[in-house]
């Protein structure tokens, strides 16, 4: 499967890309840096292409050649133990390789741009409405409890000491969609309205009176870095697509401007938001 071939490179440039900048900023083949640590060659180029995992003696090895110290430093290896360290709902969520691949991405990402035509995005959900959009998927009921723990980590991103800006588009048939009741459907537009006051969070919802727009073929996430190339993910039901290349980006960041275009400001998306979560308490 393609997507799955192409995972790897996607999941280890954020640690195999950065180490391979520095090793090209210090102007040094990678045969000379493999040969001063005693690897073969291609050790050193299957860290680089995130074919392997970078280990945390690994990665204080090359820095040492590459000369980096301080503060650069210490983000490196912090992105190191990050990747390595144990990640339980991972494992017990029974997730898809590319959903893990998608989580160490949002881990590392300094923007999100989310849009979705028919759902709250996953950063945002509340676990009722998790519930409720899995059972309806068909989820096992054994496998809900930890999935939902997973999406509910995955969030935690938001509120860490220096979180991603996040910039969701939603179209408006996602608010009104009574997924799992009226009552956990106003109890999630409440949630959107509460963290829409964090200063990284921006909330764009895009009127039905908008008519057709660009975003009615399909959600779509782009992640952009502080220094690899950004990433646009492409979800579906078993499998999921990333896509990297320079024009396929382009791409996707025009389609979020369009639709950006055709959405309510900010301040008049969460007063919406607001109303709508009436409307379903009314109910």
């Amino acid at each position: 499967m393609a997507p799955r071939r192409s995972q790897p490179a996607v999941v280890g440039r954020g640690l195999g890309g950065q180490l391979r900048e520095l090793r090209v900023r210090r102007r040094l083949s990678l045969r000379e840096v493999a040969a001063e640590l005693d690897w073969p060659p291609s050790r050193l180029s299957r860290l680089e292409h995130g074919r392997q995992h970078v280990r945390v003696e690994d990665a204080t090895a090359l820095l040492v050649i590459y000369r980096v110290t301080g503060e650069e430093r210490e983000a490196l290896l912090g992105q190191v133990e990050r990747v390595t360290e144990p990640r339980w709902w991972e494992a017990a969520a029974g997730l898809s390789d590319e959903s893990r691949t998608l989580i160490h991405l949002e881990a590392e990402a300094t923007t999100i741009i989310g849009c979705e035509p028919l759902l709250v995005p996953g950063l945002l959900q509340t676990p009722d409405y998790t519930r409720a959009v899995m059972e309806s998927c068909g989820v096992r009921k054994v496998d809900t409890p930890p999935r939902i723990a997973a999406r509910l980590a995955r969030q935690a991103i938001l509120t860490r000491e220096t979180p991603p800006a996040l910039h969701a588009l939603i179209d408006e048939a996602a608010l009104r969609r009574p997924v799992g009741g009226n009552q956990v459907m106003a109890e999630q537009l409440r949630h959107l309205v509460t963290v829409s006051a964090r200063p990284n969070i921006t909330l764009r919802v895009v009127p039905l009176a908008a008519g057709a727009h660009t975003g009615l073929d399909g959600a779509f996430a782009l992640l952009d870095f502080p220094r690899n190339r950004s990433v646009v993910y492409l979800d579906h039901k078993i499998s999921g697509l990333f896509l990297e290349e320079r024009h396929q980006v382009e791409f996707f960041r025009r389609e979020a401007v369009r639709l950006a275009e055709a959405a309510l400001s900010p301040l008049a998306s969460v007063n919406f938001i607001a109303r709508v979560a009436s409307e379903h308490e009314r109910k």
